[in-house]
């Protein structure tokens, strides 16, 4: 358990780290826009990392990148495709819901989502979603970060590919 803790303590620096930088690069009220962002700054955590489009009328949700480490947790590419083209019904329910949150608040979010869905419900992702818009006000793309955590066979595992 004690090794399960530190792996979550280090996703959440991990969020931290990420936020910090994506906070840094606000302007007042103006949200960063992905032109704001360079992925060197955040080397270390690019294999987990994804850019999620926004499309508005009718609002969906489309994953232009993902991180190499993504696919492991997947268990294919997911750049390209649709919430309903990843998940089951009703993950893709609960990102969807989250990720209109980041869009209609305009604010940074947070949360745990377990793997179950894919039929590993001994991991769960440590996930972070941030907004950006290419004008500073209207959430165009969402910057996200996932770290994986849980226990992997016999041995406690942290941020996979990171």
């Amino acid at each position: 358990m004690a090794a399960h803790i530190g792996a979550s303590a280090a996703a959440a620096r991990a969020h931290e780290e990420l936020f910090s930088y994506w906070a840094s690069l606000r302007k007042g009220a103006q949200l960063p826009s992905r032109h704001d962002i360079h992925p060197r700054d955040f080397k270390r955590l690019l294999p987990t990392v994804s850019l999620i489009d926004v499309a508005i009328e009718p609002l969906d949700f489309r994953l232009r990148l993902a991180g190499t480490g993504l696919y492991s947790v997947y268990g294919r590419e997911i750049t390209g495709r649709t919430l309903n083209e990843v998940y089951n019904a009703a993950a893709a329910d609960y990102w969807r819901a989250e990720l209109t949150k980041v869009v209609e608040e305009r604010r940074p979010t947070a949360g745990v989502h377990n793997l179950a869905w894919r039929g590993a419900g001994h991991l769960s992702i440590l996930w972070l979603r941030l907004p950006l818009a290419t004008n500073g006000v209207d959430v165009d793309m969402i910057l996200g970060y996932d770290a994986v955590i849980g226990r992997q066979g016999d041995t406690t595992s942290g941020i996979r590919a990171a």
